[in-house]
């Protein structure tokens, strides 16, 4: 598939003037159409409008490295290459071409109308109208696959055939339809929702169905108009229809959260068990502050639906402050059968730093500053105690502390003590000078005496 982009000037649906904006200025969206490739687009431009008229039976066409003789069914499909000045004649061409008696010239040139349309459309819609209804079944299957082409470009000019398509009975021409609305969605939302109320008028559920199924795409673009959309699909009587568009309120929350919740609170009371769900998911999305969005949930924990009142039970610990929520809890356990909603709503209600136990308890307390070393001991001085640790008074002195403490600063009991020490202390030294070995003089060793030793003192030593 080929895609061409060209410049298109976007015009009101319902009046078809070119839309302004804000600086006066046309308003420009790029039309995208998709082409098949094929040997015609390697024709000489000089031969598509002759060779399309017929007025030459064939021409040469060099593609992929291949020579072809082209007849005048790629005559017609080439018209899309011609441009500026060229498509005013590539239209004339196309326009009688749609009026061909033969088959395979209309269905080329329906294949070529969506590109040849955005350089000058007049006439060629009204001519796919009635070629949707041909007889010929592959010129009316063309015709579809056009209309689904061209939608996104043109939402005005196929605005009245879509009304008709997507209500047709034949299935091609139906799911083509659907295809083009889809597209549509994405460039013209405020058209789509227009399709999308007349369809959920619908009696056929099937209608419905596919139009709720739009709703997500819109609703980033449509405005309150697409909010109202969903707020009647969410009172549809098919089951099916309400699941669709409540699957919408989470996406609805992140970008209208007031409007959400306006319809999330009658969502959750649905009696189908899936939209309840989709609610409970849209009011999650919402600011924990919502007032009104409290209420639901608070609401939802009493609901005779397990699965919703689950759900509410599990948001209480976002929405609710711990106070407020041990007492919320404490009522809901009076009435609640769960046995996993009342572990859940115990576990609610539990205070550890109250009812916990002490290593629990210990979690909550904040660590006292630490004093300082001067303040410690001026409130030592003072006979108080700092902490855990005993008074420096309270301490009973060891013998080193006596030791070193001076003799004046010395009390009667701690003088007693260290002369006790000092005994102590003398008597080991001389039990270990007793145990020492003891050395022999030279004298005891060679026998002398002292008792024979001259006394140099006596009388008789005057002499000298």
């Amino acid at each position: 598939m080929l895609n061409l982009s060209r410049d298109y000037i976007a015009r009101d649906p319902r009046t078809g003037l070119p839309i302004n904006v804000g600086n006066k200025k046309k308003r420009k969206t790029k039309a995208v159409t998709k082409s098949e490739t094929g040997p015609w687009q390697g024709l000489r431009k000089q031969d598509i409008i002759p060779l399309a008229k017929g007025e030459i039976e064939s021409a040469k066409s060099v593609w992929t490295e291949g020579d072809y003789q082209l007849t005048q069914v790629d005559g017609v499909r080439a018209l899309q290459r011609l441009k500026g000045f060229a498509s005013k004649e590539a239209h004339k061409v196309l326009i009688s071409s749609l009026q061909s008696e033969n088959p395979a010239i209309r269905i080329a040139a329906l294949q070529a109308l969506p590109e040849v349309a955005i350089q000058k459309s007049d006439e060629m819609f009204d001519w796919l109208s009635v070629l949707l209804d041909d007889e010929d079944e592959s010129v009316s299957e063309a015709a579809s696959k056009a209309l689904a082409i061209s939608a996104p470009v043109f939402p005005s000019a196929v605005e009245t055939i879509l009304v008709n398509e997507l209500r047709s009975s034949v299935e091609f021409r139906q799911d083509n339809a659907w295809k083009a609305l889809n597209g549509l969605s994405e460039t013209w939302p405020e058209v789509v929702c227009r399709h999308i109320d007349s369809l959920m008028l619908e009696t056929e559920v099937k209608y419905r169905i596919k139009a709720a199924k739009l709703l997500r795409k819109v609703l980033r673009k449509g405005g309150s108009t697409a909010w109202d959309l969903v707020s009647w699909a969410l009172n549809d009587e098919s089951d099916e229809v309400r699941r669709i568009a409540a699957k919408t309120l989470p996406t609805l929350a992140n970008r209208e959260p007031r409007v959400a919740t306006l319809f999330a609170e009658r969502a959750i009371v649905d009696v189908d068990p899936v939209v309840r769900i989709s609610a409970i998911k849209a009011i999650q999305n919402i600011d924990k502050d919502n007032g009104r969005a409290q209420d639901i949930v608070l609401s939802g924990t009493r609901s005779k639906d397990l699965q919703v009142r689950k759900a509410c039970i599990n948001l209480l610990p976002r929405l609710l402050s711990e106070d407020v929520l041990r007492v919320t809890a404490e009522e809901l356990l009076r009435s609640e059968t769960d046995s996993q909603l009342i572990k859940s709503l115990k576990e609610m209600v539990f205070d550890m730093e109250l009812e916990g136990t002490e290593a629990q308890k210990n979690r909550f307390l904040a660590a006292s500053l630490p004093v300082p070393q001067l303040d410690r001991e001026i409130a030592e001085s003072q006979g108080k105690q700092i902490g855990l640790a005993p008074l420096a008074s309270d301490k009973k002195p060891t013998s080193e502390d006596i030791s070193e403490k001076p003799d004046h600063l010395l009390t009667d009991t701690e003088r007693v003590q260290k002369m006790v020490q000092m005994n102590e202390q003398i008597k080991k030294k001389e039990a270990e000078r007793k145990n020492a070995y003891r050395a022999y003089s030279q004298d005891e060793i060679y026998g002398y005496d002292d008792d024979i030793a001259p006394d140099f003192d006596s009388e008789d030593d005057s002499d000298f």
